[in-house]
């Protein structure tokens, strides 16, 4: 999900939980993931480097016959808590002791990494490192009769439930029933994430441990939606980021830019272990923090979908590269196309009900440069770069970006090769015999465009 709480300026909904961690530590009003999808970004996350340096930025990339092995000399952050004595786990939701939560990396790892799944499990006076991961915005699902679940849930447990004429589009919706019965599911999502929040808090104060514990608030990345989950937008990569614990002055608010692989340098930082030098994590809260004038985006391979986007943001710019601009907007992605939010996109389409703006999702063909001036556009619509007055921003803009793939060495700069291809869509496809028989089909459709529109040079 995306930064969408009341202590970010959302106005339909409250979320009192998140509210109080950001009132108790600091806030950060810019905080970006690395890549628009779980698997990379999770990557980037556990290891504090961008997935296109370690190769792993393909979306469910090495889980067939082929396996993607780390670089040498990177580690994964547990297994460094580890090693300095630190009980490490992994938990799902709800917390159980006998189930490790999603893991969800694009290379090799040992599960030992992680001593178990609920921090109750170590010694006594042990120090932990713990990863809680709740549903989020996967609680809405994908389809009306999981919206209204979704939304009768947040009124049995909250007591209410958030009217759908709270719903306030982005502008490049259109107010179609079911966009809008979605969002409204995802905003209740929202709210019991800000439960399940309160739960676990109320938890390391039960135990006596809250006091002296450091708190991380994150999403893996933005809200799985046309535009959010996939593209480089900041629907797709802005997060919010709330971080209390001893020391962290009350109710701060940092407006630098970070990025969540800063995370791990920074939890390894406030526990006193040395950071690895290989690290492109940077401590952000460290006394030697130098604030960074840009971050950086990649979108990859999205499960059978070949793509590849790079992005580049300061303050006020964000630049992004379409390398396969003579593709569509929306690809063929048997995921994404199965959502009835895009079913309503495309209904709406025949029907003649979008804008120009709206009717962008459409297009056959990317622009191969866009650049947006979120100061007076932060919804990324009027695209400047053709514009000769931003002719210099923009060769400054292309140049911060050349110089960050080669700096970074972005595997991405070489295509996924067909074996590794071939190797992960085998899998894919195992797993989803006999459970999706419809997707399946759609699946080995999308796979034998990819391989065509390759061949044509598409």
């Amino acid at each position: 999900m995306s930064a969408n709480f009341s202590c970010y300026g959302e106005t339909a909904i409250q979320t009192p939980h998140v509210d109080r961690l950001a009132a108790r530590g600091v806030k950060f009003t810019n905080a970006y993931v690395t890549a628009p999808v779980c698997s990379p970004c999770r990557s980037a996350f556990i290891t504090g480097m961008y997935q296109t340096t370690i190769g792993s930025h393909h979306h469910r990339s090495g889980r067939g016959v082929r396996k993607i092995a780390l670089p040498e000399g990177v580690k994964l952050v547990p297994q460094l808590f580890k090693d300095a004595g630190y009980f490490t786990t992994l938990s799902g939701w709800p917390i159980s002791p006998n189930k490790l939560g999603k893991s969800d990396y694009n290379f090799e790892w040992d599960t030992a990494v992680y001593n178990g799944s609920d921090w109750s499990q170590r010694k006594e006076g042990q120090p932990f490192f713990a990863q809680i991961q709740t549903p989020g915005g996967k609680l809405r699902g994908a389809h009306p009769e999981q919206w209204e679940k979704v939304c009768e849930q947040a009124a049995k447990r909250l007591g209410s439930q958030t009217p759908s004429e709270a719903v306030d589009l982005p502008p490049y919706y259109p107010p179609d029933p079911d966009i809008v019965k979605d969002w409204q599911a995802y905003l209740e999502s929202v709210r019991l994430t800000d439960a399940m929040v309160g739960e676990v808090i109320e938890r390391l104060k039960a135990e006596g441990v809250l006091d002296n514990s450091y708190v991380l608030f994150m999403t893996d990345h933005g809200i799985s939606h046309a535009r959010g989950k996939q593209f480089l937008y900041d629907e797709g990569i802005h997060v919010p980021l709330i971080i209390t614990g001893p020391d962290i002055p009350s109710g701060s608010i940092r407006e630098d830019l970070v990025e969540h692989i800063d995370i791990a340098a920074l939890s390894l930082g406030l526990a006193g272990i040395e950071v690895p030098k290989v690290m492109q994590g940077r401590h952000i809260l460290g006394p030697d923090y130098i604030p960074r004038e840009a971050v950086f985006a990649a979108r990859d391979r999205c499960d059978e979908t070949i793509d590849h986007i790079r992005s580049v943001r300061t303050q006020r710019y964000k630049y992004i590269r379409n390398f396969l601009s003579y593709r569509p907007y929306l690809q063929p992605n048997a995921y994404k196309d199965a959502k009835a939010i895009l079913i309503a996109l495309r209904r709406c389409k025949q029907r003649g009900e979008l804008d120009d703006v709206q009717m962008l999702h459409f297009s056959q063909r990317r622009p191969m440069e866009e650049l947006y001036d979120l100061s007076s556009d932060p919804y990324e619509i009027h695209n400047l770069a053709e514009d000769p007055g931003h002719g210099e921003i923009l060769l400054a803009m292309r140049q911060r970006l050349d110089s960050w793939m080669e700096e970074t060495d972005d595997k991405g700069r070489q295509s996924e090769s067909i074996e590794m291809y071939d190797s992960d869509m085998a899998l894919y496809l195992d797993r989803l015999k006999g459970r999706f028989p419809k997707r399946l089909q759609v699946i080995e459709e999308n796979i034998a465009l990819m391989k065509k529109w390759s061949i044509e040079g598409r």
